[in-house]
């Protein structure tokens, strides 16, 4: 089944969905509004050929004036030709408007996703946000450049339609009409239903969509463990589900086509005995009679497309819900309205009575930390040990404010860091996790990221800055890729073995040049040698930068001034390792479980 966030917010209906676009339309609106306006204009001029053969049967054929035969006949022509001109110029006036109503959506997204807190992407499938900027998007724009203005458009021309029908024959227009009852009570039946399986076709097609990028991520993973053929047939349970779901709607689209051609055919067929009727009593005029029938074989067309439109109306509709889904979530993790900045750049780092409560995908909220009080003084290197669960990676993310704090705050020096703006504080912040992610883009750009100030510098200061971080992170061995530093890594670096990622990864941190640098395990893919290497360089560094440091393995530990022993979301002890070695037998357990053995990052087994 799929995957649907349970906070959701109300569904939007059709009307108010269009007007939540609005701010992204701008002037393209008026673009759309023309789109309307020349669709209207066709089907005014498609309801005049009528009106015409009216004329040309009563008049003309019927012995009045021959000679304007030939004349009637060109104006026909005519209006068929100026509508299928303003056909064409209606597809062009609304081209336009709409891609670029759907690159402003698009680029809104990304947008605020980028600035959405990560507590959100934890609990978020990232197939159904793809999806959501993907498909329900570019369904929304052919909504808006095709859906609405033919829709609009329509419905004006069918009520037109009708009334010209009651210029000619008022009995014939009320027969009509009243066959064409049962049309409302499907299309009516048809909403009800259709509203629902668009949505769970939509979701069950995002949960498609995270199989696939899980599978392509996870790709070395299931060969290893020969877990593909299970993959695939995960996969094609979702994707069987999803074409049910879409066989389904198609049933029920083709259902509501069937009464939509049927209906006005019978309506036809009980027009046309009772039109013969009066006609033979002289109370209707072949003329009226022929251009009645003609009136409503250009009604036709857009009767049969309401099937169409408003499967599309209801499918924009429910996309347009999904992605409001995303533009509904709140950012609370903001820059402040009036952000201090710290008077001094030591690097003081200090943890009071922070809390930190975590709310899972599955809805159970659980006390990560609890009533953690730490100090790291300036230039000082500090450790944190724990068991797994202990809360180690929270702790290390809420410095950078990647989450924030339930309770309790978080200084830096001296200054509570909800107070700093974001853009300061995640300059004097900088991270190197565990699980190195790297950009599909340049050696140089993946390194420099955090470097904003180095976009528009000399290649001299860039260059610099970039082989002194590669030097202390040990990872020289991309002057050995094909182009060198200009060499481009594939998707989040995976053409690199694990040890080199974590490695670029750490002279990313290190050449941002923060104040405060914070280390989740950056270490453990690489062997021991290595590892003392990148050690001692880091050393120079750390002597003049405040460093947080979660260390999994006892070299990384032997590389602190201090260790704090979380222990179940709180610091149980602090101290130097020879100090808790002597007073800490929970840290002299953890110690002793610990390995200098690298981990396996990937299946390539670095060891460099």
């Amino acid at each position: 089944m799929p995957t649907v966030d349970a906070e959701s917010p109300p569904p939007v209906g059709a009307l108010r969905g269009l007007a939540r676009i609005l701010p992204f339309a701008g002037r393209d609106v008026y673009g759309l509004i023309a789109g309307m306006v020349i669709s209207l204009i066709s089907s005014a001029l498609a309801l005049g050929i009528p009106i015409a053969l009216e004329a040309l049967v009563d008049g003309p054929l019927s012995g009045d004036d021959p000679a304007l035969v030939w004349p009637a006949v060109g104006l026909i022509a005519l209006l068929g030709l100026f509508e299928a001109l303003f056909i064409y110029l209606r597809r062009v006036a609304v081209l336009t408007p709409g891609t670029r109503i759907d690159s402003r959506i698009r680029n809104a997204i990304y947008n605020h996703l980028q600035n959405l807190p990560v507590a959100f992407h934890d609990k978020w499938q990232s197939g159904q946000l793809l999806s959501r900027a993907h498909t329900d998007v570019g369904l929304m724009r052919r909504w808006l450049s095709y859906g609405v203005v033919m829709l609009v458009g329509n419905s004006i021309a069918i009520a037109l339609g009708v009334a010209i029908l009651f210029t000619w024959s008022p009995t014939l227009a009320i027969v009509f009409l009243i066959c064409s009852i049962p049309m409302f009570v499907f299309g009516s039946r048809f909403r009800n239903r259709f509203e629902g399986l668009s949505r769970a076709a939509q979701d069950q097609w995002g949960d498609v969509a995270t199989s696939v990028e899980e599978s392509v991520h996870g790709i070395r993973v299931l060969r290893s463990f020969g877990r593909g053929d299970d993959s695939l047939s995960k996969f094609a349970e979702r994707a069987t589900h999803g074409r049910n779901l879409e066989v389904v709607k198609g049933n029920a689209r083709a259902t509501l086509g069937f009464w939509l051609v049927w209906i006005p055919d019978f309506a036809l067929v009980a027009c046309l005995l009772v039109g013969v009727w009066l006609a033979a009593e002289g109370d209707l005029t072949t003329g009226q009679l022929f251009a009645f029938f003609a009136t409503a074989a250009v009604l036709a067309g857009p009767i049969e497309s309401v099937g169409y439109l408003l499967a599309l109306t209801l499918e924009a509709q429910s996309g347009l819900n999904r992605i409001f889904d995303i533009f509904d979530r709140e950012n609370t993790i903001t820059s402040p309205a009036a952000p201090i900045i710290p008077t001094t750049s030591a690097g003081s780092l200090v943890f009071e009575d922070v809390h930190y409560r975590h709310e899972g995908g599955d809805g159970n909220v659980r006390d990560v930390l609890n009533g953690v009080s730490l100090e790291i003084l300036p230039g000082e290197t500090m450790a944190v040990v724990g068991a797994t669960g202990s809360g180690k990676t929270v702790l290390t993310a809420l410095p950078a404010r990647l989450y924030d704090v339930t309770a309790g705050r978080i200084l830096l020096d001296g200054v509570d860091i909800r107070d700093v703006s974001l853009n300061t504080l995640r300059t004097r912040i900088a991270m190197a996790f565990e699980d190195a992610t790297l950009f599909s883009d340049t050696v140089r750009n993946n390194v420099l990221l955090g470097r904003h100030d180095l976009v528009n510098a000399p290649a001299s200061e860039s260059d610099a800055v970039l082989s002194q971080a590669l030097s202390i992170a040990e990872a020289e061995f991309v002057y050995e890729l094909p182009d060198g530093v200009d060499t481009i890594i594939g998707e989040q670096g995976l053409s690199l073995s694990g040890g080199q990622r974590q490695r670029l990864a750490l002279a990313r941190a290190i050449a941002a040049a923060p104040e405060v640098l914070v280390l989740d395990d950056p270490l453990s893919a690489l062997d021991v040698e290595t590892e003392a290497r990148v050690e001692a360089a880091l050393r120079k560094v750390l002597s003049t930068t405040t460093a947080l440091v979660v260390a999994h393995r006892p070299s990384t530990v032997m590389l602190a001034d201090r260790v704090a022993l979380l222990d179940q979301g709180r610091i149980a002890a602090v101290g130097t390792h020879s100090e808790l070695l002597a007073t800490s037998a929970t840290y002299r357990h953890l110690i002793s479980s610990l390995s200098n053995e690298p981990i396996d990052v990937d299946d390539k087994g670095d060891a460099s």
